[in-house]
C-alpha cells in the first residue's frame, strides 16, 4: 500500500523514487515489523495474561521448566501480524510470489491457532490431533507446492540447484511438486520441534530469513545472478520485503521472548515461521541451502526421529530427552547456555550458506 502511494507521490516529487528501490522497502519491512511488534506486544501479553492464555508445561521435561507454568502463549499471533501489516504495506501486492508466501504462512499459523487453543483454552492437552495437523499441514503445504509449479514461467523455477557445484541444475518436473510438500512442511515442524526454550527458534529464524532476502534480491536480479551462477527469476527480489517483515517481527518478539520469557510463540507462530522459510526456500530454489542454514532444526528434527525409532524397536532412549536441547538441559547445561550455542551453531551454518553463492 505504502509503495504504491509512494509511487504515485514519485510524479510529484522525484525523491518519493527511492521507495521503488527493493533494499529500501525491505529495511522499511524490517523496521515496520519491528516498531509494530514493540508498541503492539505488551498490549498482547496482557491481554493473553487476563484471559489466563498460559503455557502448560510437561511434567516429564526439565524441573527448571515448572516455573514456566502458566506464562502467556500464543504470542506468534504478535509475529504474524507484524508481518502481514508490513508486507501490505511495502511490498508489490501484484507478485503472485509475495501473495504464495504469505497465504501459506497465514494457513499454516491458522493450523497452529487451532492447536495452541484447543490446548490452552479448551484445556485439551492433546490439542489438534497429529493425524489431523498432519492432514491440514500437507493440504496447505501441497497446494502453495502445486501452484507454484503451475504457475512457473521458466524452466529455472523448478529445478533443483545444487549448492557449491556450478551449473548443476537438475530438471524435476512433478517431482518439483513433492519436494516442495516436504521441504513447506518438513521446514514447519522442524522449526516448532526447535521451539522449546526460550528465544531458541526465533532468533535463528531471524537469522535463515535474513539470509534468504539476500538469495532472494540476487536470483530476482539478472546482473546478479549471472554473475553468481544463480538462477534468475523474474519477480522474486520482492520476498526480500517479505524476509525483512520477518526478521523485523522477530526481532520485536525477541525482545519478550528472551530468557526469562514473558510470552511463548506457540504453534501459531512456529509452524507458520517454519512453513514461510520452507516456501521461500523452494521459490527462490535454495531447498538444500536451507537444510545447511537451518542445521539447528534439522538436528532437532532428527533427535525426535531417532528417539521414537530406537526406543520402539529397542526399547531404549539415544537421549535423555528429545528434542535435542531438553538433551543438553537434562546433562546439565543451563537454559541460557543451551539457547545462545545453538545460535551460534546457525550463525555459522548460515555463513556456510551463504558462501555458496560465491563458491561453485
Amino acid at each position: 500500500m505504502l509503495a504504491w502511494l509512494a509511487e504515485y507521490l514519485a510524479q510529484y516529487y522525484s525523491g518519493f523514487n527511492v521507495f521503488q528501490y527493493i533494499t529500501v522497502r525491505t529495511i522499511m519491512g524490517a523496521l515496520t515489523a519491528l516498531l509494530v511488534a514493540l508498541l503492539v506486544g505488551p498490549m498482547l501479553i496482557r491481554y493473553l495474561s487476563s484471559y489466563q492464555i498460559g503455557q502448560t508445561v510437561r511434567s516429564d521435561g526439565p524441573e527448571s521448566h515448572l516455573s514456566k507454568s502458566g506464562t502467556p502463549t500464543m504470542g506468534g499471533l504478535l509475529i504474524l501480524v507484524c508481518i502481514a501489516f508490513s508486507t501490505l504495506c511495502w511490498s508489490d501486492l501484484a507478485n503472485r510470489f509475495i501473495w504464495t508466501v504469505f497465504l501459506a504462512t497465514l494457513a499454516f499459523g491458522a493450523i497452529g491457532w487451532v492447536d495452541d487453543y484447543r490446548k490452552v483454552v479448551n484445556r485439551d492437552p492433546k490439542g489438534l490431533a497429529p493425524r489431523w495437523k498432519y492432514l491440514w499441514q500437507s493440504v496447505a503445504g501441497g497446494a502453495a507446492a502445486l501452484f507454484l509449479f503451475l504457475s512457473a514461467e521458466s524452466a529455472a523455477e523448478t529445478q533443483l540447484i545444487v549448492p557449491f557445484f556450478k551449473n548443476v541444475h537438475l530438471e524435476l518436473g512433478w517431482g518439483y511438486v513433492v519436494l516442495a510438500y516436504f521441504v513447506i512442511v518438513g521446514s514447519s515442524n522442524a522449526v516448532n520441534l526447535t521451539d522449546g526454550l526460550d528465544g531458541l527458534a526465533i532468533l535463528p529464524t531471524v537469522m535463515v530469513a535474513g539470509a534468504l532476502a539476500i538469495f532472494a534480491y540476487a536470483a530476482g536480479h539478472a546482473r546478479f545472478a549471472d554473475y553468481l551462477g544463480i538462477p534468475y527469476i523474474p519477480g522474486v527480489g520482492e520476498l526480500s520485503i517479505f524476509c525483512g517483515a520477518i526478521v523485523g517481527a522477530g526481532l520485536g518478539f525477541l525482545w519478550f521472548n528472551t530468557y526469562p520469557a514473558q510470552v511463548f510463540m506457540g504453534d501459531i507462530g512456529a509452524l507458520a515461521l517454519g512453513a514461510a522459510l520452507g516456501v521461500i526456500a523452494v521459490i527462490v530454489r535454495q531447498e538444500l541451502v536451507l537444510f545447511i542454514m537451518g542445521g539447528v532444526f534439522v538436528m532437532e528434527t532428527v533427535s525426535v526421529i531417532l528417539q521414537v525409532a530406537s526406543f520402539r524397536l529397542t526399547g531404549r532412549r539415544i537421549f535423555a530427552m528429545a528434542p535435542l536441547h531438553h538433551h543438553f538441559e537434562l546433562k546439565g547445561w543451563p537454559e541460557p547456555r543451551v539457547i545462545v550455542r545453538f545460535w551460534i551453531i546457525t550463525f555459522v551454518l548460515v555463513l556456510v550458506g551463504l558462501a555458496s553463492l560465491k563458491i561453485r
